[in-house]
C-alpha cells in the first residue's frame, strides 16, 4: 500500500534565511499521509507512535512543491511500520522573477523517515460475534 500527497509550501512557513522551512513542516506532512494510509488499510485514522529514524537530506524552501509518500512496510496486530519519503518536485527561482519556478528533473529527496503507527483493535460486528 502506498499513499502520495502533494503540497505547495507557502512563504508563511519560511522561518530561516534563504526562505528555508523547518523540518517539522515535513514531519507534519508525513503525519497526513500516515493518516490516509491507516484509513485505507484499517478504516481508522490511527495514531503515530513514533519515528525510528528521520533524515533531513536536502533543503525545503518556501515556494517548493513537495511530494510526500508513505509506504506500508510491516503489519503487526495493531502496529504498522511505514517508510516515508519527501521529494521537491518544483522550486521557486526568484533570481528570474518573483513568481518564476523550475520543475526539478529528477525530483530531489529532502527528507526520509521510518515510523510506527498504531490502530485500534478490530471491532467485531454484533451479527458475527
Amino acid at each position: 500500500m502506498r499513499v502520495v500527497h502533494r503540497r505547495y509550501v507557502p512563504h508563511a512557513h519560511a522561518h530561516y534565511g534563504g526562505a528555508l522551512v523547518d523540518g517539522a513542516y515535513v514531519l507534519g506532512l508525513f503525519g497526513d499521509v500516515a493518516t490516509e494510509l491507516c484509513v485505507r488499510t484499517d478504516g481508522d485514522e490511527g495514531l503515530f507512535a513514533g519515528y525510528d529514524e528521520v533524515r533531513f537530506v536536502g533543503p525545503v524552501r518556501a515556494g517548493d512543491v513537495l511530494e510526500v509518500e508513505a509506504v506500508l512496510e510491516r503489519v503487526g496486530r495493531r502496529s504498522r511500520g511505514v517508510a516515508f519519503t519527501a521529494r521537491v518536485l518544483c522550486r521557486a527561482a526568484p533570481q528570474r522573477g518573483p513568481s518564476a519556478a523550475d520543475v526539478l528533473d529528477p525530483p530531489q529527496v529532502c527528507t526520509t523517515a521510518r515510523g510506527t503507527v498504531v490502530v485500534p483493535p478490530q471491532q467485531q460486528d454484533d451479527d458475527t460475534a
